[in-house]
């Protein structure tokens, strides 16, 4: 069985596919956290993407497959092993339908639809990440989600390339069928678009983007909201009935009602902090590291289960934590 080093020697021959040794993700997280991987691969094409993953198939080496980082905590340490990225970026117009490769930035595939004048993806503007991670995480905001347009996407599940359909993706309140098979990959998403005023669809992004900018500056190394919202059917029947009525929305409360409640608001370990303004909202103010948001982390979600019993749900994946059960 070949080693890193014979690898890494057979990933260079493969067209289209950039190599790197000893990266630091920190470079490729929201996060500005967490140390080198051993090696990084960036695929141009899916053909590039596929050919580097078989390569580290048979060689048996440590590997996991990462999008933008936005929702990404990766180890201190890091990981060992390769890393690969799929980097395809093309959006293109099909009539009323918009498709987009994965490794695309959401708000380029916003942008686009936007000066098409094409409606469904607007409330998305401002959200960071790739096309591929917002497919993975059901990203949404404004009482919409990626999954409300989504028609298909091309995806490798491990064994060969095909399509899966909106349902077939199981989408669910900021989660996909991808989370829980972490071995398939997107490479492209397909969107069916309404056809809409250009003006007004700009409008309508720029003052979400004014009110997101105040929440989320984007000089600020956060994932967004750090929590998942929690459905309001699923709380202990005595928690929901105390809640008031106003925050719940859309049948579900923010964790940030939560959080606030527990004295969230401005607490830190070492430069990691919870902003004064905003209990959901976990940043890196400086020379932040993983183990330390981990432990805010916690102690956030220990402080919500005693003080209600209800158990808070990360929107974070985490990279290079051999105690966590990461796929």
């Amino acid at each position: 069985m070949p080693g890193l080093e014979e690898t890494l020697a057979r990933l260079a021959s493969i067209p289209n596919l950039e190599v790197l040794r000893d990266v630091p993700l920190s470079r490729y997280t929201r996060f500005g956290i967490g140390g080198p991987a051993a090696a990084l691969a960036e695929a141009a094409t899916e053909e590039a993407f596929l050919a580097a993953l078989e390569q580290a198939r048979s060689s048996g080496i440590n590997r996991a497959v990462i999008g933008g980082g936005t929702n990404l905590i990766v180890s201190d340490a890091g990981f060992g092993g390769l890393v690969l990225r799929y980097t395809g970026s093309r959006v293109e117009r099909h009539g009323l339908q918009v498709s987009a490769q994965a490794g695309a930035l959401l708000q380029s595939l916003v942008d686009f639809t936007i000066e098409a004048g094409l409606s469904g993806l607007e409330t998305m503007t401002g959200i960071p990440g790739s096309v591929g991670a917002a497919v993975y995480g059901n990203a949404g905001a404004y009482g919409r989600s990626i999954s409300d347009s989504l028609v298909k996407v091309r995806i490798f599940d491990g064994c060969q390339v095909r399509e899966l359909d909106n349902a077939g993706c199981e989408f669910e309140y900021r989660g996909s069928v991808f989370k829980r098979h972490k071995d398939w990959v997107i490479f492209e998403a397909e969107f069916a678009l309404q056809p809409a005023d250009p003006a007004q669809l700009r409008r309508t992004a720029s003052e979400i983007l004014a009110i997101r900018s105040q929440k989320y500056p984007a000089e600020m190394r956060c994932a967004g909201s750090i929590f998942k919202n929690l459905h309001l059917k699923d709380l202990p029947p005595p928690i929901a009935a105390a809640l008031p009525r106003e925050i719940v929305r859309e049948g579900k409360v923010p964790a940030a009602w939560f959080l606030e409640q527990v004295g969230a608001k401005g607490l830190s370990r070492g430069d990691i902090r919870v902003a004064d303004y905003h209990a959901n909202l976990v940043y890196n103010a400086g020379a932040g590291t993983a183990a330390d948001l981990l432990k805010l982390i916690e102690e956030l979600k220990r402080r919500v289960k005693v003080r209600f019993g209800v158990e808070l749900e990360e929107e974070v994946q985490y990279l290079g934590f051999e105690r966590l059960a990461l796929g």
